[in-house]
């Protein structure tokens, strides 16, 4: 047998695996950004009967990660679809839309 029988995975060139690097980059940044939302969303407290305000500040912190996750989301499947990247990465910004859509709808009441 020779290498090439034996060699179940093709290499890929040092330019794709690059670019496979930097897209990966690029979306964990994206990511790091809609979480960061989504840790502010789940953090916020009332600090009583009397605040008002933190309905309105959770339910924004968890749009404001909807949108940006939204946005991987797209990133994600241009990504996919170049195959670049594998379908695994749908998981993570669709995990983080769903904790974020959960906590707008059970947001603290004032």
């Amino acid at each position: 047998m020779t290498d090439q029988e034996t060699n179940t995975h093709p290499r890929k060139s040092r330019a794709a695996a690059i670019t496979t690097a930097l897209c990966g980059a690029l979306l964990l940044l994206l990511h790091a950004v809609g979480g960061f939302f989504l840790l502010n969303a789940l953090l916020t407290e009332s600090e009583g009967p009397w605040d008002s305000d933190v309905t309105a500040t959770t339910r924004l912190m968890a749009a404001l990660s909807v949108g940006t996750e939204l946005l991987a989301g797209v990133i994600t499947a241009a990504f996919v679809s170049l195959r670049r990247l594998r379908r695994w990465w749908y998981a993570i910004p669709a995990t983080l839309i769903l904790v974020a859509i959960v906590r707008m709808v059970f947001a603290p009441a004032p």
